[in-house]
């Protein structure tokens, strides 16, 4: 192994949202910090960078994770999805994310992404959740507007639309 001068960078590359992506990285690089600058997808926010309020979750190889506590280098070869990945370009909102809207599951907006992330792999997991589990699945994303009632009612409501739409009709 060889060791890296001083702003040497690496070579990163991993699958963000279904498409090949790469870029340089200083080997502290945050992965939060290489998706919204050395890739651009700035919908994963940065709030505390200590891994407490969530607004940076996404997830890896299927799994919620806080960006600000991996590094970059941490991401090589993995599958990454971000609030991006959640409705393609030009296509319909995703029906979280129609929730979400629905419910006025927002304010500011700063949070949404990491609640968004984080209610994606939940309800994935669990599909017909209690009121509260899923305040328990949320206790680690921090928002400072709504009260999370609205966020509440919104992942509860989109459970019963995903449950119903995997029904056989």
């Amino acid at each position: 192994m060889r060791l890296l001068k001083d702003g040497e960078r690496h070579r990163v590359r991993f699958v963000l949202n279904g498409e090949p992506v790469e870029g340089l990285a200083e080997p502290r690089m945050l992965l939060t910090d290489f998706i919204r600058h050395e890739i651009g997808a700035t919908g994963t926010h940065v709030g505390c960078e200590h891994g407490i309020c969530g607004a940076c979750t996404i997830r890896l190889d299927g799994r919620a994770v806080r960006a600000c506590l991996m590094l970059a280098v941490q991401a090589e070869g993995k599958r990454i999805e971000t609030v991006e990945g959640l409705a393609a370009p030009n296509a319909p909102l995703s029906t979280l994310q129609l929730a979400f809207h629905r419910n006025f599951a927002l304010q500011c907006g700063y949070c949404t992404p990491g609640f968004l992330m984080t209610l994606t792999d939940f309800l994935e997991r669990n599909p017909e959740p209690s009121e509260a589990e899923i305040r328990a699945a949320l206790s680690g994303n921090l928002c400072r507007c709504t009260g999370y009632a609205e966020i509440v009612d919104a992942a509860l409501e989109a459970a019963r639309e995903m449950r119903a739409q995997r029904t056989p009709k």
